[in-house]
């Protein structure tokens, strides 16, 4: 079990997980902006418990995707992805004692060419 929060505290969750398996960048439009490397997990993986009232929800495109981000420090804390909603992608660096500048394989997601805007 993982805890996250926000830069201020306002907002906290737990995730049930034990190893960060997969780390990923996005090069869509919001991901690259944010800056953040991130993982994933099911949607029962991830729960918040301290400040749900504090959290903001950003849509945009097809407004599938949600982008959740604390509305005191402003700090993106997790996003349910276009591509599968039932999963939760979290911001690695609001997890307790990492430092995401140590970790060496990151992977990118093209975003920019996201697989649900092909005709």
């Amino acid at each position: 079990m993982k805890k996250l929060t926000c830069h201020c505290g306002g907002v906290e969750a737990e995730i049930n997980i034990d190893n960060l398996e997969k780390i990923i960048r996005c090069n869509c439009s919001i991901c690259k902006r944010k800056g953040t490397i991130m993982s994933m997990v099911k949607n029962d993986d991830f729960k918040i418990t301290k400040g749900s009232d504090k959290l903001k929800l950003y849509q945009f495109h097809s407004k599938v995707a949600k982008h959740y981000f604390c509305s005191t420090c402003g700090i993106y804390t997790h996003h349910n992805p276009r591509i599968n909603p039932a999963m939760t992608g979290f911001n690695v660096g609001c997890i307790d004692g990492l430092d995401t500048f140590k970790f060496e394989n990151v992977s990118v997601a093209d975003g920019q060419n996201h697989p649900l805007d092909k005709k």
